[in-house]
């Protein structure tokens, strides 16, 4: 083992600091700011699932679940995904329950690949992937995402093309995607597939945010696994954190071949073993609600959207807008910004909000250098009161 004197950390991991998002939450606090860097809900999720967990902890439901998760959940979420994409798992063998869905992508891309293997993905890109195919030892191939006339992200097809090599193993998809808000349309999808099977890859696909698609959006949630070709060599991933409005519980799943499910289990009994017992039947229940459930709070969200997103035009940023997730991209370059992590830096103390700089998701740092994401899973008093601050920054057309 190689060491040195100052940072004991293995070299793969030493350019991982602090999580930004940490970082910028530890800010807010500091600073007393409005908090619309961390992508968490300020409001608690239904009410029947609020229930269900207490209710199971009254019951004595606290000792170690199943190693694959309790069986009610693994059935509830192979229903979900029947119910509203098609798609068939046996909850016996084809569904693990996880710590959150960074656990589930960590032990996925630990279970499948070697020292060497490569991981396509696309960037900007969640932190954690980064970090998880660094523990692995492989090598990331970013593909990366811009703007494009119409006002969405997308990226050049022969850019994925080269990405893909000899030692390609698997592609690592989120759709939709944090922290861009792109849907992936059909025909993205399809040239993924295409390419999964021509390099005999496989897919690892984060759909954490698979019921915040919005109606404006140019294309629905598509999974990936419900292309031809692509269940028998997809792991699909979720979680109830996004969906339900409990990002603490911790509670996510991957689906897919029982071999595949197999090997993510192997590595995942060792990283947490087991987690929140009390939680899954809680879970459960959530699953289960109605689709006007579904359809409301997507609604809810949309126009928290709207909210802020005319909020950032009004002070002067040049935004983006997301087809879906929590989150809106703006630009910071109207309001004289050169680089966002000095923008966001400053942020606080100029008029008390925090965002998260964009550029720490990139490979391709200029890529991402003038953009900032917002959050807007909050009250909209909230967000009200973080709009009126951000019309006090200094604008060139006010000056």
């Amino acid at each position: 083992m190689t060491t040195t004197a100052n940072d004991p950390l293995v070299a793969r991991m030493r350019p991982f600091g602090t999580t930004i998002f940490a970082e910028m939450s530890a800010l807010a606090v500091r600073t007393g700011a409005v908090n619309l860097g961390q992508g968490f809900p300020d409001t608690d999720g239904p009410p029947e699932m609020l229930a269900a967990a207490a209710e199971a902890l009254r019951t004595g439901q606290n000792q170690y679940p199943p190693g694959p998760g309790i069986p009610a959940l693994r059935t509830a979420v192979a229903a979900h995904q029947r119910r509203f994409w098609g798609l068939e798992y046996d909850p016996d063998g084809e569904v693990v329950v996880t710590a959150g869905a960074t656990e589930a992508i960590a032990a996925a891309i630990l279970a499948l690949c070697e020292p060497g293997d490569e991981v396509v993905c696309f960037e900007p890109y969640y932190d954690s992937y980064a970090a998880s195919i660094a523990l692995a030892g492989a090598v990331r191939r970013p593909v990366t995402l811009r703007p494009a006339d119409s006002g969405r992200y997308a990226f050049d097809p022969a850019a994925l093309r080269a990405a893909f090599g000899p030692r390609t193993r698997l592609v690592l998809l989120n759709s939709p995607h944090n922290p861009t808000g792109k849907v992936f349309t059909p025909a993205e999808l399809t040239m993924i597939a295409e390419l999964c099977q021509e390099h005999d890859a496989y897919a690892v696909t984060d759909e954490v945010y698979e019921h915040l698609v919005f109606t404006d959006a140019d294309a629905p949630h598509v999974p990936l696994a419900t292309l031809p070709g692509m269940r028998e060599r997809t792991l699909r991933i979720s979680s109830a954190g996004k969906t339900f409005s409990c990002t603490g519980w911790k509670v996510g799943w991957a689906s897919g071949p029982a071999s595949l499910v197999s090997a993510l289990l192997r590595v995942k009994q060792f990283l947490t073993f087991v987690n929140a017992a009390p939680l899954q039947p809680a879970v459960a229940a959530a699953l289960a609600l109605p689709d006007d459930y579904y359809t409301g709070f997507r609604d809810g969200l949309q126009r928290q959207r709207d909210q802020l997103t005319a909020g950032l035009l009004d002070a002067g940023f040049g935004v983006l807008a997301p087809e879906g997730t929590y989150f809106v991209t703006a630009d910071v370059t109207p309001l004289g910004g050169r680089d966002g992590v000095e923008f966001c830096l400053a942020l606080p103390e100029r008029c008390g909000v925090v965002a998260v700089p964009t550029q720490v998701f990139y490979d391709d740092v200029e890529a991402g250098r003038r953009l900032v994401r917002f959050a807007f899973c909050k009250r909209p008093e909230v967000l009200a009161e973080a709009v009126t601050r951000l019309r006090g920054l200094p604008h060139p057309r006010r000056a």
